[in-house]
């Protein structure tokens, strides 16, 4: 994988105002102003970590998104003028890592990749000294970050893994939302983000599991989430 962080937007300006803020906190930085063309690049080059922004010409980012997922496993990290809810649960149902509105301060977009890559970077380690972990009908190979739930390989984004083994960890006891936000993105947790909801939401779709009754993944009203054993 390249240690290279790719910026898809095509507003010339601004990309090169977050390229040189990059920069100057030590990362190198590639920009590509194309849909179509990002497509191609993130999938031949593999970069760090990818900030992808919504509208673009070719391809829109969540076209882009959906279509480098199954080849890509590094975080994406996008970006968006647009505030609307549905947006965001778009942009994450696609296979985004994380989401942030535009305009954003260029420390705070810093301190979402560092989260990010942190997280990536914490669990190569972890996994490098584990073994298996099973949880009931799901099985979770860290050597090659593959997924099994009975004699199905599941295929997930690096956000959906992460929070996987974070849960998986931890099977048969309750870990609290608040929790699982900050260990995912090292933020504290305002209450209001939906983010780890909506990544629960997309492991039980891949899981199989039941969202009006879960038997994989259950809610424990008011404590947080667990992975039965």
């Amino acid at each position: 994988m390249s240690q290279t962080i790719l910026l898809v937007e095509d507003d010339e300006k601004l990309a090169a105002l977050v390229a040189d803020f990059l920069h100057s906190n030590d990362y190198q930085v590639q920009i590509e102003s194309n849909g179509s063309k990002a497509i191609d690049l993130i999938i031949e080059t593999q970069p760090r970590a990818v900030i992808l922004d919504v509208m673009l010409p070719g391809a829109d980012g969540l076209s882009v998104c959906r279509t480098v997922r199954p080849h890509y496993h590094g975080p994406i990290l996008m970006l968006t003028a647009m505030s609307d809810d549905i947006d965001e649960v778009a942009g994450l149902e696609t296979g985004a890592d994380d989401y942030l509105a535009k305009p954003v301060k260029s420390r705070v977009l810093l301190a979402h990749l560092r989260a990010l890559l942190r997280r990536v970077e914490i669990n190569d380690v972890d996994e490098q000294n584990g073994d298996y972990i099973h949880a009931g009908k799901v099985k979770i190979n860290p050597q090659n970050r593959t997924v099994m739930c009975g004699e199905q390989i599941i295929h997930l984004t690096t956000a959906e893994y992460n929070l996987l083994w974070l849960l998986a960890e931890r099977s048969g006891e309750v870990v609290s939302r608040e929790e699982l936000h900050q260990k995912t993105f090292r933020l504290e947790y305002d209450g209001t983000d939906r983010s780890i909801d909506l990544r629960i939401s997309r492991l039980r779709k891949k899981l199989g599991d039941d969202p009006k009754l879960p038997y994989i993944i259950k809610t424990i009203r008011g404590e947080g989430y667990l992975l039965t054993k």
